[in-house]
């Protein structure tokens, strides 16, 4: 999946001259937590979070400071050295980004002007839709040996039955390099039998276990 396909596109901008309070406004009014700003060009130039504001404004008791300080250009506070993601980018890669630099929003840039903005809440949204959980269905996992034809097989298992599979994601496993987890979604609300088909083609079954049954 590409950033394109979950970016949002109706992006909430200012320009650098426009006031603290305006950003305060908006922030408020539409319940977002990033103002993107951008010159007469729609190129990006800078970044305003709720937390900025927050830093930057001065105490509410002080009545005279605090009017005077929201009435300060957003240039003032805003963030110029950021990071920026392309239409193309892969999702997961973009997750990456989110996770190595600590941020909660990507501005999304192509030609030097905005397009898009993702945030946290985007790419979670996006995982739940890739891994397949917000459909009807079960999970299986199940410990594979890390070699070639291994996910070929298993699917062969699954067609036998005719189990419509949803979904599948591998991960490494913790203990031993030469195995993995898969982690299938079929879209059947009993997949015992097909789990009993796993184990007796001798594959490792984690989840769910039969009764009577041992991962070991």
């Amino acid at each position: 999946m590409i950033v394109e396909k979950i970016m949002n596109e109706d992006i909430i901008t200012l320009t650098p001259a426009d006031t603290i309070h305006s950003a305060v406004v908006i922030i408020k009014e539409k319940r977002i937590r990033h103002i993107p700003i951008v010159d007469d060009s729609f190129q990006l130039v800078g970044l305003v979070s709720d937390r900025d504001i927050r830093d930057a404004a001065p105490s509410i008791f002080n009545t005279a400071e605090y009017k005077t300080g929201l009435q300060k250009p957003l240039s003032s506070i805003m963030k110029t050295d950021l990071i920026t993601g392309h239409p193309l980018d892969f999702v997961e890669e973009i997750g990456a980004v989110f996770c190595d630099n600590n941020i909660s929003c990507l501005p999304i840039v192509k030609e030097r002007k905005l397009v898009g903005i993702i945030t946290g809440s985007d790419l979670l949204q996006s995982f739940v839709e890739l891994t397949g959980v917000n459909q009807p269905g079960s999970q299986i996992e199940i410990k594979i040996p890390n070699k070639a034809g291994t996910l070929h097989d298993i699917a062969h298992i699954f067609k036998r039955r005719n189990s419509n599979i949803l979904s599948t994601l591998v991960y490494p496993e913790k203990d031993a390099t030469d195995y993995k987890i898969l982690v299938i979604r079929v879209q059947t609300m009993n997949p015992f039998m097909v789990v009993e088909d796993l184990r007796k083609e001798g594959y490792t079954v984690l989840w769910p276990s039969l009764p009577g049954t041992s991962h070991e």
